[in-house]
């Protein structure tokens, strides 16, 4: 089953209080397969309530657009572009760590807070904002407040530093969980295997070889689908 018939499969459930899956009258099939299919796409790893809690968040604004200047700036420091990678910002990380705050009020003051002092800091530093900064400006602020002593209980840790390590998080969490990270990582997904066996050099070092007969039921990638059924005698019959 291909991963748009899964789809299907998951929210027939879902649609049997609105569509009619019993006694469908001729060209009717074609009507209910594109309802499922509109269906699938809707709620595809949501459901109705979820998606719109969602709706509420994204439409709400927590961040000033300087507060948001600064934190994208913050994340591509971070996690910064490079000539094979993308950067944070690439991923619009800044926008996921704000829809995080928005979910879970209590990152709102640590955050909020935390960009105000690092602003603070820079104009008492440089007398510039931390998004104008160089890079060696924005690296002399951060450096000490990038490493945490783990002997040091979180409550009693500067707040500046409890601050970066909640941004730092944020935007690893953020990134490698967007398009572009997973493909950076080359993460498939559940992807179904191909077995082709032990190799005939490995069998041949143990002196056994496969019986042709399992060799065609076994290993036959025509039907790694079909589900394996067994005789009373515990025979594989297919």
């Amino acid at each position: 089953m291909d991963r748009r018939e899964s789809l299907k499969s998951i929210v027939l459930g879902s649609l049997a209080g609105g569509l009619v899956l019993n006694g469908c009258k001729p060209g009717e099939e074609q009507e209910l397969a594109e309802a499922i299919e509109q269906k699938a796409g809707d709620y595809y790893g949501r459901t109705p309530e979820e998606l719109e809690r969602d709706k509420e968040l994204m439409e709400e604004e927590l961040l000033t657009e300087h507060e948001r200047e600064l934190l994208t700036v913050l994340c591509d420091v971070i996690l910064p572009p490079g000539d094979t990678y993308k950067g944070a910002s690439d991923a619009d990380v800044a926008g996921f760590i704000e829809f995080m705050a928005k979910d879970i009020p209590e990152l709102q003051t640590p955050l909020r807070g935390g960009l105000l002092d690092l602003e603070h800091k820079c104009y008492q530093a440089f007398d510039k904002s931390f998004v104008n900064a160089t890079e060696a400006q924005q690296k002399e602020l951060i450096d000490p407040i990038a490493y945490y002593d783990p002997d040091v209980p979180e409550l009693e840790r500067d707040p500046a530093v409890n601050f970066f390590s909640l941004v730092r998080n944020l935007t690893l969490t953020g990134f490698y969980t967007s398009k572009i990270g997973i493909e950076e990582l080359g993460y498939k997904g559940n992807s179904p295997n191909v077995w082709d066996g032990v190799p005939e050099e490995v069998l041949a070092q143990h002196g056994v070889s496969y019986d042709p007969e399992w060799v065609a039921k076994c290993i036959d990638q025509e039907k790694r689908n079909i589900q394996a059924e067994w005789d009373d005698k515990g025979n594989l019959i297919t």
